[in-house]
């Protein structure tokens, strides 16, 4: 059984936790691999604890987080709230391409007053729904499914004027490199949140899909 980013989004959704428990309780899954964003932790520890309860083998999936280039246009942070505040600092047009998770924490912080927030989210209803009940106006979304070129990010960039980017850092494979050199390119300062630090606990962790697929293959 294989838990996508498709569910993060999601998360918060009582279904969402109780279906992914009936599943795993089901008897037919033997191993689990979690190949999720590390941001929203909640769905990993869940997952990780039903496995523990059940006696399945859980896997987690990492990609390679991206080496940062030396530039003064570039904030690398540990959590929400330190992201928040900082391109509260950097900017009045905040570009966040975070998703519609934990969008609060930008929203609600005392930088936040006065600045526009423009949010590039999963062209997805429900998601739309959540962002506009937070209070952003539909001029400031940008429902778009990625993954986006260089030249797609340079010009949503460009046309919303951003003063200041918001990134997670997905490793390359999740396009964080792209944003970050289109930013930069730009003399846009970026703001890079960096993964939580894996707990003593993660042994079971890969980094490349080889690894994945030599665990399956004896299944």
């Amino acid at each position: 059984m294989v838990i996508s980013n498709a569910l993060t989004e999601a998360f918060e959704k009582q279904p969402v936790k109780d279906g992914l428990e009936k599943l795993i309780k089901n008897g037919s899954v033997r191993m689990v691999i979690d190949t999720t964003h590390p941001y929203p932790e909640g769905i990993s520890t869940l997952a990780k604890e039903l496995c523990r309860k059940n006696h399945i083998k859980y896997v987690r999936f990492v990609r390679e987080e991206v080496d940062l280039p030396e530039s003064p246009l570039l904030f690398p942070v540990y959590s929400w709230d330190e992201a928040a505040e900082k391109a509260a600092e950097l900017g009045n047009t905040i570009f966040l391409t975070t998703g519609s998770y934990n969008l609060e924490s930008f929203l609600k912080h005392p930088g936040m007053t006065g600045k526009r927030i423009i949010v590039r989210v999963l062209p997805d209803h429900q998601v739309i729904e959540k962002v506009q009940s937070l209070g952003i106006a539909p001029k400031n979304i940008v429902a778009m499914q990625g993954p986006f070129s260089k030249e797609i990010n340079k010009a949503t960039f460009k046309m919303y004027n951003s003063s200041v980017i918001v990134t997670k850092d997905s490793g390359n494979a999740g396009g964080t490199d792209n944003k970050i050199s289109v930013a930069l390119n730009l003399k846009i300062p970026v703001v890079v949140i960096k993964r939580p630090k894996l707990k003593e606990d993660d042994t079971n962790i890969v980094y490349t899909y080889n690894q994945v697929f030599s665990l399956i293959s004896p299944y």
